[in-house]
């Protein structure tokens, strides 16, 4: 019941007072980002291309914070390695990439080239689905335990071809 209620009042705060993001589209190299209950910055992912418009082979990914006032600035060395960095990278084909992200734990997103652009797409309820936002709920708290997290997905079903919201528990 707890969960539900949660669930519940974030997703009204987030949508009735939050202002929404533009979603990334059409030729920019925006992956997806990460909103969090804390603050209104976002944590950026963007796919790095070359001028062919092909994904670089070092450092395909670049991450960054965007601030409240639309500056951005770099992560730090712990947020990096601990919170929202990469963990690694494969380049699987000229454009196609393997990424294990910080922040999405041991799930695997594939950074490919869909309908002329880039695209982060991961399974979610063992579906391909194109990752667009994830909005973090931490309540405030002293020490966080694994059930103290929740994590709301809108991503595109590439199968059903729905925008879905789905939320899950760390």
């Amino acid at each position: 019941m707890r969960l539900f209620v949660v669930i519940l009042v974030t997703l009204i705060f987030t949508f009735a007072f939050c202002p929404m993001v533009t979603l990334s589209s059409g030729k920019n190299n925006h992956l997806f980002f990460i909103e969090r209950s804390k603050n209104r910055h976002l944590v950026q992912y963007d796919v790095q291309l070359t001028e062919n418009d092909d994904i670089l082979d070092s450092n395909p990914v670049a991450v960054y914070w965007v601030l409240e006032n639309g500056r951005q600035r770099d992560l730090t060395l712990i947020q990096r390695k601990l919170a929202y960095g990469i963990d690694s990278y494969v380049k699987l084909d000229k454009n196609r990439l393997r990424v294990f992200f910080v922040a999405l734990k041991d799930r695997e997103v594939i950074v490919e080239k869909m309908e002329g652009c880039f695209r982060a797409v991961i399974a979610i309820n063992s579906r391909p689905s194109v990752l667009e936002r994830i909005y973090i709920v931490v309540p405030e708290k002293v020490f966080l335990s694994s059930q103290d997290v929740f994590l709301f997905v809108n991503r595109y079903c590439i199968i059903t071809g729905k925008l879905n919201l789905i939320s899950e528990s760390w």
